[in-house]
């Protein structure tokens, strides 16, 4: 059997486990030295950008592409194997238009995603007030809407794709360390190869490493003598509570004005932000509570109602940036046959989990 390690269990290291626990004869363990969705997935907001983003080709649309079609046939098959209710809005993304060059814009992406086979809606202001009566704003001029596009919890999602890896085979080891790697040269070139992971008080033969770490690929590609740069951008949001629905309780698509989320969660409960805080000189990161303030006004200011609303929990978390390198990093390390990276997504971790864990099947294969 052909021998994979996978080192991270964001959301991105738990999808490639479980793609790859779907193909018959791999012999899979997934190890992090902490709980699963425990870094950057644990803090997302699971907006899944696809088709109203502006990446209209070359590998950023075709990883976008590839993930929009596996999601729709992913959680209903996730949550048939681990039996874990996975919240996932099919109601759409609705972004907020401020000026006529907004609107230019995905005039032109209306027409490149229709020859794509994806529909979007411009909507004019009276379209967006019947739609969502709770967006109120002097300088919103319109608004774009995807009806493919979606959002999912994260650490949900990342239960159950460890959940269904667990099922359907693979060992999964947590609170477990990477301490060393066993590396030989290969005769007659200049790669090299691992063999052996030393993880606790075992040595984890392997066939195949896959670095899925985010963060913590730096430290681990550093044993390995190919340090890769991904550097922290933290990011804060919070989630509100109100007494009812903000607009219509049957249309709760998730709503971005400049670049600020407001995420349906149910029951009146929303999810706001997320803010964009780049390290110093030190690459160290202080949450700023007064710009986690600025997010919440923001979104107050196109959307009045949640000036009613209650903080039921504020949080931050990490994402993963390569530095000098395009996000995300997929593909072979450098000067190795058989160690692949899967990391550095940024902030795009859970939209592109899926057709990460695809290409990284697609490469072991």
């Amino acid at each position: 059997m052909t021998k994979i390690a996978i080192l991270g269990c964001g959301v991105v290291g738990a999808a490639i486990a479980y793609e790859l626990s779907r193909v018959p004869g791999l012999k899979i363990v997934l190890l992090d030295e902490k709980v699963p969705a425990s870094g950057s997935t644990g803090a997302a907001l699971g907006v899944l950008m696809g088709a109203i983003s502006h990446k209209t080709k070359g590998r950023a649309w075709k990883l976008r592409q590839a993930s929009m079609e596996r999601y729709e046939t992913l959680i209903d098959e996730l949550e048939s194997i681990a039996r874990i209710h996975i919240p996932f809005n099919r109601q759409g993304i609705v972004i907020l238009c401020f000026s006529e060059e907004d609107l230019e814009k995905y005039q032109k992406l209306v027409e490149i995603r229709r020859s794509q086979g994806f529909n979007l809606e411009i909507w004019d202001l009276q379209q967006l007030q019947a739609k969502c009566p709770q967006i109120i704003g002097e300088n919103i001029i319109g608004a774009v809407y995807s009806e493919c596009d979606r959002q999912v919890n994260p650490t949900l999602l990342t239960q159950a794709l460890v959940a269904g890896a667990a099922i359907n085979g693979v060992d999964c080891r947590f609170g477990v360390k990477s301490q060393k790697f066993i590396i030989k040269d290969l005769n007659g070139s200049n790669l090299r190869h691992c063999q052996q992971i030393l993880a606790g008080d075992e040595a984890i033969d392997v066939d195949w490493l896959v670095v899925a770490a985010g963060l913590g690929s730096t430290p681990l590609t550093a044993q390995l003598a190919k340090s890769i740069d991904v550097r922290p951008v933290l990011g804060q949001a919070l989630q509100l509570k109100l007494a009812n629905p903000l607009g219509h309780s049957k249309f709760q698509p998730v709503i971005t004005g400049e670049d600020v989320h407001i995420v349906p969660i149910g029951d009146g409960e929303y999810w706001v932000g997320a803010t964009v805080e780049f390290p110093n000189e030190t690459v160290e990161i202080i949450a700023q509570a007064e710009l986690l303030e600025k997010i919440k006004q923001d979104a107050i200011a196109f959307c009045p109602g949640l000036a009613n609303a209650t903080i039921i929990r504020t949080w931050s978390g990490k994402r993963p940036r390569p530095e000098g390198i395009a996000a995300p990093i997929i593909g072979h390390l450098e000067g190795y046959n058989n160690v692949l990276l899967a990391t550095g997504h940024y902030r795009n971790g859970v939209l592109l989990a899926p057709a990460t864990a695809l290409a990284i099947r697609e490469i072991i294969l």
